[in-house]
């Protein structure tokens, strides 16, 4: 690990071609190969559409991207972790989704994943102009230093004669006149008419009865963050919406980082909590709600009083209380992955639907597959769902039951719930009584969340831009059983001993934050827990010994690292100050001849 980058003498290494079978969007049909590109500094965003970090980092690069418009071109290598991913369609409406104002490789095969040796979603590479590697970040919070890295490259090679300053190859898709636009999340209001969170528009729509008649839309349309009448407020990709017991309306704002509450008679729409600003390790995690940040806030429910909260960009639970104007954690480490228990131990993975019953809130946890919920107690478990790489469409008893990436979750009366079986284009149910999980629709496009009106239920259908009204069926669907892992390389190791070294180099101009202690932190696990032997737990050292069991022949690591930097000017008292976190999870195979060392590139390069 070092703890400065040189800015004179830098690692290069020859970047491989850009190789995708679904070829290229937001290029105007156009294909492109690096020599293409020579003379601009290229920087690879190897991202997924589920994965809420690679959200966060398309937010991050915004800034960047405009400023340095005419040097610097991003391209997103989307990289599948999904099946569903892996489709082409689905990664076009992703695009647009999310507003990714750049090119955009489609990777279904991971061909250019491979090339490069990524290893986790996100992963920002950054090739000079002459197309050398020069930086890999994997994680958050590395805007900052790539933005330094950019200024250097651009003296260096303007002095050299060798960048090329001009339009870069982004060309914006024609606007497509619908309604709605990947709505989100829906609400039924008490007038009998229906509040959608429409996200890429930045709005909320209500409609009649029907689903289709637009009422009236709150919200400016453009991406922002402003209070006031229903025209002038901003909000930015909004999705979860609950009704408070004043009447009003409470809106989980994602991309704000924020919860809104709009009154629904006269329009109005005020900041509840949230600063803006997106939570990072360290920042509080209680207290006066405006005051305090939050992270990709994606579904809201009242339940025991307080307003709950899919915290999905730090894999927790928060509440808001209305009452003392709090908020703060209710459940989770921010640690990644499916662990049940009490609120304070609890892992969970980007929890992002949430309904409540009298004595449960029930919980989609995307990333896991998983339905889960949490008791009266505050202890969380689990109904269907096994862990971070096991997904499909399987009905059937619950333990062995398969979802694919869930966003949404409904409350039925019998007691039961319905699941918004995103990835699986299914409206799935799950009930308690019997322990059955069974299909109740499916050719649903994307269904992010549904509500129930009368004896039907409505689903938001997100990638067909509509709400679809279904009776709900008496008896179920039959459907073929699939199920898949994620598909990603196995690293081969040897069984014994093995180094596990994360590369942290700190930006040019900074170096680690040791004012308080150490500025880093690693925790390691795994699965099977039997793989390993020693070298499990947290620390904050970034290398590891560790011994894994040379009986257990194949697994997964789970490694999570955070580094902290700060400006590097002994003349300034309040330097500016900068988090970097990742988590992978590194599938490996035992077996002799395997390395002994693993390398994972937090910020720099593995010289």
């Amino acid at each position: 690990m070092n703890d400065s980058a040189p800015t004179t003498r830098r690692a290069r290494v020859r970047a491989p071609e850009l190789i995708g079978k679904g070829g290229w969007l937001n290029t105007g049909d156009e294909q492109y190969t690096l020599a293409d590109l020579r003379g601009r500094i290229v920087i690879l965003d190897f991202w997924t559409f589920c994965c809420i970090n690679c959200l966060h980092v398309l937010d991050e690069l915004r800034e960047l991207e405009e400023k340095h418009r005419d040097t610097v071109v991003i391209i997103g290598v989307h990289s599948p972790k999904f099946a569903h991913e892996a489709e082409h369609q689905a990664v076009v409406d992703a695009v647009e989704r999310y507003g990714v104002e750049h090119p955009v490789l489609d990777d279904p095969e991971l061909a250019t994943w491979k090339q490069y040796a990524v290893r986790a979603w996100p992963t920002l590479v950054v090739i000079d102009p002459e197309g050398y590697v020069v930086a890999q970040h994997a994680g958050e919070g590395h805007a900052h230093a790539i933005a330094r890295l950019v200024a250097e490259l651009e003296t260096e090679h303007a002095a050299k004669g060798t960048l090329r300053r001009g339009d870069g190859p982004y060309v914006a898709p024609e606007p497509e006149p619908t309604v709605l636009r990947f709505p989100g999340k829906a609400l039924a209001l008490p007038s009998g008419n229906l509040l959608v969170s429409d996200t890429t528009r930045h709005q909320l729509v209500e409609l009649e009865g029907d689903g289709e008649t637009v009422v009236r839309r709150i919200g400016s349309g453009v991406r922002g963050f402003a209070d006031g009448a229903a025209e002038v407020a901003g909000f930015s990709e909004p999705q979860g919406l609950a009704l408070l017991e004043d009447g009003s309306v409470v809106v989980a704002d994602a991309v704000n980082h924020a919860l809104r509450r709009l009154d629904l008679a006269t329009g109005e729409v005020t900041t509840l909590a949230g600063t803006g600003r997106q939570w990072w390790q360290g920042s509080p995690t209680f207290g006066p709600a405006r005051e305090v940040d939050l992270s990709s806030p994606w579904d809201v429910a009242l339940f025991g009083g307080k307003v709950w909260i899919a915290m999905a960009g730090v894999h927790q639970l928060w509440a808001y209380d209305p009452q003392d104007g709090t908020v703060g954690v209710a459940a989770g480490t921010t640690n990644e992955g499916l662990v049940d228990g009490p609120a304070a131990e609890a892992w969970f993975a980007q929890p992002s639907g949430l309904a409540a019953t009298e004595d449960r809130l029930w919980l989609a946890d995307s990333e896991t597959s998983a339905l889960r919920w949490v008791d009266l107690d505050g202890a969380v478990h689990t109904a269907v769902g096994t862990g971070l790489f096991d997904f499909g469409h399987r009905d059937g008893a619950a333990e062995q039951a398969l979802l694919q990436h869930p966003l949404g979750v409904t409350a039925l009366p019998d007691g039961s719930v319905a699941v918004s079986d995103t990835y699986n284009h299914a409206l799935r149910r799950y009930d308690p009584a019997t322990g059955e999980v069974t299909t109740l629709a499916t050719d649903l496009r994307e269904p992010s969340d549904a509500v129930l009106v009368g004896d039907d239920i409505v689903v938001v259908e997100s990638a067909r831009h509509r709400l679809t009204r279904l009776r709900l069926p008496e008896e179920a669907v039959r459907v073929e059983s699939v199920a898949h892992r994620t598909q990603r390389a196995t690293t081969e190791v040897a069984p014994g001993k093995l180094r596990l070294d994360v590369i942290f180099q700190a930006p040019a101009g900074q170096k680690l934050d040791t004012r308080y202690g150490p500025s880093t932190r690693l925790l390691i696990s795994s699965t099977p827990p039997e793989l390993l032997l020693a070298g499990e737990g947290a620390g904050t050292d970034l290398s590891r010994a560790l011994e894994l069991n040379p009986a257990v022949t194949e697994g997964v690591l789970h490694v999570s690292a955070m580094a902290a930097s700060c400006d590097d000017d002994p003349a300034n008292e309040y330097p500016a100050c900068h988090v970097h976190q990742q988590d992978w999870g590194v599938p490996v195979r035992l077996g002799e001849g395997g390395a002994d060392r693993l390398p994972l590139v937090l910020a720099g390069m593995d010289e």
